[in-house]
C-alpha cells in the first residue's frame, strides 16, 4: 500500500468539485484535490519516489512500487507561463515524501483569475484502488490524504 500525503495545507474537497471537467470527471484518474490557504506556500512531495515530471505549475512523482502522483497547483495554471511558481528540484531527481518541490502563492493564481485548488491524482489506476479518502477536512502538508492498495 502507498500512503498519498498532501502536497500543501487545506481543505480537502471531491475531486468532482474540482472546477475543471477533466479534473471533475477523473478522467486524468481518481484522487481529491487540496483549496489551499491564499499565502505563499511550498507544494511538497506526496510520496518517496523519482520526479518523472515538473513544469512550474504540476508535477508526478513515481513511487518504488511504479504508482504515479500527479499534483497540479490550480487549475489552468499552465497558462500563467511559470509567472509566480519557483521550482526547488529537478526533473529525474529522487524524492522524499514532504520534500518541497515548488514554491507558489495560491493568492496570486487567485488574482489572475484562476482558481488555486489542487488536484492530486492517483495515474493509471481506478478509484476502487483507493481508500481513507476524507473530504472537507482540513489537513496540513505530509497529512495521509490517501491509501493506494
Amino acid at each position: 500500500m502507498t500512503v498519498v500525503s498532501s502536497p500543501m495545507a487545506g481543505r480537502v474537497i471531491a475531486l468532482d468539485a474540482v472546477p475543471d471537467p477533466v479534473f471533475a470527471g477523473a478522467m486524468v484518474g481518481p484522487g481529491a484535490a487540496v483549496d489551499p490557504p491564499r499565502q505563499p506556500a511550498v507544494a511538497v512531495a506526496p510520496v518517496d519516489g523519482v520526479l518523472v515530471s515538473l513544469h512550474p505549475h504540476a508535477f508526478v512523482v513515481v513511487d518504488q512500487e511504479g504508482h504515479g502522483v500527479l499534483v497540479h497547483l490550480g487549475i489552468d495554471t499552465v497558462q500563467l507561463n511559470g509567472q509566480g511558481f519557483a521550482l526547488l528540484a529537478a526533473k529525474g531527481d529522487t524524492v522524499a515524501r514532504g520534500q518541497g518541490l515548488v514554491h507558489w502563492d495560491p493568492r496570486a493564481v487567485e488574482a489572475s483569475g484562476k482558481s488555486p485548488v489542487c488536484p492530486v491524482i492517483a495515474l493509471e489506476t481506478s478509484v476502487e484502488s483507493l481508500d481513507g479518502l476524507t473530504t472537507g477536512v482540513e489537513v496540513a502538508a505530509g497529512d495521509t490524504l490517501f491509501n493506494w492498495k
